[in-house]
């Protein structure tokens, strides 16, 4: 009960101190406002940033690992070795065969393989951007496709490469411009006859404008070893990627990347002592390069804002000590009456903290005041993770420069401090 008053008290007192004296106490809290202002408009923007990249690479999907040639990611030295990557095989499409017959820790299985700038028409209305995607039937377990209209390919499509098709929003717009349902309809694809069987919902384009679903075209991974070379072997060919998702534990992931680094050095023949000539890559690792990076940035903010957070802490220093010297003759009273001296510490300690809050909750403001502010395709958002971290970080400079004029006035003699 007595700590309740004493807060309630202390409460009192510092709201009194700046209605009082409202632009010396403004003045002096505006440097706690701008430091925090200054950290947390830092963080919310790197922490929007940081989440609309990794929301750009969801294409990947999670729990995922891809068999390629190419590594997403330079090696733990920092080098990037392209000479010794580009004459590795590409997978093939009888490795695809022999790890889906032969993987236990795995969920699903697919191979795929692309191309861009490919043409598809409709009778006189012809789209020219179209990322033609060739895929096995575990594609969409790998990939996640948001189906509009119509449905996915059958078991019996896929073994047989026939000519159906899945097309984006954009696609769709474009060859059936008058709001036609493109199901059962027919397009052509490097002047090859396409049923189209399905529609893919709108996604609109990513924060990095990489290409969403919108401008897919997705077929049958046999209809487009038809058009294009792949899935052999060789390095020189239109490439395929093998991609595996595990079980849902980072401890499945492991031991599926185990098994497949033994299985795939098993079928290409290499020796004990010969390195590995393909990749195993993991969305995960891009996301820790994209972090490492964003972590810089918030080392920055600290130092931008610490400058001003530390103006800000002298600020409120200089108030208690004016306030400390203005209440002496309450302080003496309140010691006389029976007040001890932690009651005295606790009273100025709380104001102190009380007073920083107050400036670290404006800089919040003008932190929220920000996000309302357009900024194209990022979305920025103050979490609640910041706002703690705000409140915590005013609290910890009205602690610290509050520290020194409550002891001060704690350790009054009370028959002087009456008489002052």
């Amino acid at each position: 009960m007595q700590v309740l008053r004493l807060i309630l008290e202390s409460f009192r007192f510092a709201w009194n101190a700046l209605k009082m004296n409202l632009l010396r106490t403004t003045l002096s809290l505006l440097g706690v406002t701008i430091g925090i202002f200054a950290i947390i408009s830092v963080f919310t923007i790197v922490d929007s940033l940081e989440k609309n990249v990794k929301q750009s690479f969801d294409f990947l999907g999670s729990g995922v690992i891809y068999v390629a040639k190419w590594p997403f990611t330079a090696d733990s030295n920092g080098e990037y070795r392209w000479w010794d990557f580009w004459q590795r095989p590409n997978p093939s499409y009888q490795e695809f065969k022999f790890l889906e017959a032969n993987l236990d820790n795995r969920s699903a299985i697919a191979i795929y393989a692309d191309m861009g700038n490919v043409v598809v028409k409709r009778n006189s209305n012809s789209y020219y951007e179209t990322e033609l995607t060739g895929g096995s039937y575990g594609y969409k377990d790998i990939i996640e496709l948001d189906i509009d209209k119509g449905r996915y390919f059958t078991q019996n499509e896929i073994a047989s490469g026939r000519n159906v098709a899945i097309i984006g929003h954009e696609l769709e717009k474009a060859l059936f411009p008058n709001g036609e349902n493109p199901v059962g309809k027919e397009v052509k694809i490097r002047n090859k006859k396409h049923y189209v069987i399905g529609t893919l919902k709108r996604e609109g384009e990513s924060f990095l404008g990489f290409e969403s679903k919108d401008s897919y075209c997705i077929i049958p991974y046999d209809a487009f070893r038809t058009m294009y070379t792949t899935g052999t072997g060789n390095y020189n060919e239109r490439g395929s990627t093998i991609a595996i998702k595990g079980m849902e534990t980072d401890i499945g992931l492991v031991e599926l990347e185990g098994e497949l680094t033994g299985m795939l050095r098993t079928r290409r023949g290499l020796r004990p002592k010969e390195e590995d000539n393909f990749a195993l890559n993991r969305p995960e690792a891009i996301a820790n390069v994209i972090s490492g990076v964003f972590d810089v940035f918030g080392i920055a903010g600290w130092i931008i804002g610490g400058f001003s957070i530390l103006v800000g802490g002298f600020g409120i220093a200089n108030i208690m000590f004016v306030s400390v010297k203005e209440r002496t003759n309450i302080i003496g009273i309140q010691k006389s009456l029976g007040a001890k001296n932690y009651f005295i510490l606790f009273q100025f300690l709380f104001e102190s903290v009380f007073l920083s809050v107050i400036g670290g909750l404006g800089g919040l403001v003008l932190v929220l005041l920000i996000t309302f502010i357009p900024m194209g395709s990022l979305e920025v958002s103050l979490t609640l993770k910041n706002i703690v971290l705000g409140l915590g970080v005013s609290a910890i400079i009205g602690t610290v420069s509050g520290i020194v004029p409550a002891a001060l006035a704690a350790r009054l003699d009370p028959v002087i401090a009456i008489r002052s």
